[in-house]
């Protein structure tokens, strides 16, 4: 058992666009991401279960199959693991995203799709 505290989760700049603070768990991540509008997050894909619940702003999630679905505060974008997909900020957001396992890509620090990322 363990009790975290957003304010003390180091806040993670990774680009000028995107900034993130991470809690990896046993079986689970939980990440807090700021996006600028107009940042896009390049075409990826994990092997992660993804839920991703928007606090405030508005993303546009694209995914392999021509599939898109713009995304509003208080609605969450379920993604199933292996499906390809990108988003588009349309407006400032914050987003919380859940994954499952454990996102270990991440903890190793092979994150650099985020690093790189355009506005």
């Amino acid at each position: 058992m363990m009790l975290h505290d957003w304010q003390n989760i180091p806040l993670e700049q990774m680009n000028p666009s995107l900034a993130r603070r991470v809690i990896h768990g046993t079986n689970m991540t939980v990440a807090s991401l700021t996006i600028a509008k107009g940042a896009e997050v390049p075409w990826h894909s994990h092997l992660n279960e993804q839920m991703s619940v928007m606090l405030s702003g508005k993303l546009l999630f694209e995914f392999e199959g021509g599939h898109e679905f713009t995304v509003e505060t208080g609605q969450v974008m379920e993604i199933t693991p292996h499906l390809a997909h990108r988003v588009t900020a349309l407006e400032d957001s914050t987003v919380f995203d859940l994954f499952s396992p454990v996102r270990d890509d991440w903890r190793k620090g092979d994150d650099s799709y985020l690093r790189g990322m355009r506005k």
